[in-house]
């Protein structure tokens, strides 16, 4: 199915029922990468996945506004468009972790419990992995997407995540245009230092009033897993199996987490 929301055609995938789990995904990802994890939970939850604005199957209009403050106000209104008014479980990975924090600074009383995987959230003192620095420079951001291949995508996620297949790959790889590619270019460039030092205080204030899980895939080169401390949130779980793909290359153990966590 699909929604309009801030001229975005949203893809939503929607299955199962119970408590609403809506996920979000990071880069270049789409809705497919929570398939393992939402396959263990649909007999439990209702699941909702989408492709976040501008990826996979969602198609944004060009002057979709990726700032901090909006990126919570777009999760408002895919929310409203399902017809969700009750509080939800939110789990994000990657930058799907920048939507839902937003969303949490803003409405932490329309959250039950919140996940997040292999995300800095804006932390202050971050510094950015090599590709996020090349895509943040114009000119050069542009000419590193353009000149993307298939085997340099392919080692790029192969070395954030050694367990993810081929096909796993692949299937990231399809939705890679070149409108997914000027997406992820204005993603990355909509924040910068600025933003990360006041927003964390702000994190860690819903954070305080939602119950948190942080899960990290510990062989992630992209970032660092102590960050997983920075959340404010004592409940961590950590993979030592995964990457930074923890859903896509440990669904089983996610899934896990998960239901301890969602149903204690």
């Amino acid at each position: 199915m699909s929604l309009i929301v801030q001229g975005v055609d949203v893809f939503v995938s929607d299955t199962g029922q119970g408590e609403p789990i809506l996920f979000l995904h990071g880069n270049p990802d789409s809705a497919e990468v929570w398939s393992g994890v939402i396959a263990r939970l649909q007999d439990r939850f209702r699941c909702i996945a989408i492709d976040l604005p501008g990826f996979g199957r969602s198609k944004a209009p060009d002057d979709f506004d990726y700032s901090v403050e909006n990126l919570g106000r777009f999760v408002n209104g895919v929310l409203e468009g399902l017809g969700i008014d009750g509080p939800i479980h939110l789990v994000a990975h990657d930058f799907g972790g920048a939507f839902a924090t937003s969303f949490a600074i803003a409405h932490p009383d329309r959250i039950r419990r919140l996940v997040v995987i292999n995300h800095m959230f804006y932390i202050a003192d971050y510094k950015w992995h090599f590709w996020a620095r090349i895509w943040r420079t114009p000119l050069i951001g542009e000419l590193s997407m353009r000149t993307m291949t298939w085997p340099t995508f392919r080692w790029s996620l192969r070395l954030g995540s050694k367990r993810l297949s081929d096909e796993q790959i692949r299937h990231a790889w399809g939705f890679f245009t070149p409108t997914v590619r000027r997406n992820v270019l204005k993603l990355y460039r909509a924040v910068g230092p600025a933003e990360f030092k006041a927003w964390e205080p702000r994190m860690r204030v819903a954070t305080a009033k939602i119950p948190t899980l942080v899960m990290w895939g510990l062989h992630d080169p992209y970032i660092p897993a102590w960050i997983a401390q920075r959340f404010g949130t004592t409940q961590v779980a950590s993979f030592q199996e995964s990457g930074h793909w923890a859903p896509a290359e440990v669904p089983e153990l996610v899934s896990a987490e998960l239901l301890k966590f969602l149903r204690p």
